[in-house]
């Protein structure tokens, strides 16, 4: 859960950027883009092998 608490002589405008900016850091944009619609599991796994080999791919193909 994000909280924010108002500055002294802070506007409006500059509390609702910060709001923005902690939600983003803390990932509750992602996550919401994620849950929006259902995905079966095996749509998960599926995506998260395909992540793996390209991870492994690139980590493969990085120069050292």
């Amino acid at each position: 859960m994000v909280k924010l608490t108002l500055r002294d002589k802070e506007t409006a405008q500059e509390a609702v950027r910060r709001f923005r900016k902690l939600v983003e850091r803390s990932g509750i944009k992602k996550e919401m883009r994620i849950r929006e619609f259902y995905e079966k599991p095996s749509a998960t796994k599926r995506r998260a092998k395909i992540r793996a080999q390209r991870r492994a791919r690139r980590d493969r193909l990085a120069p050292r």
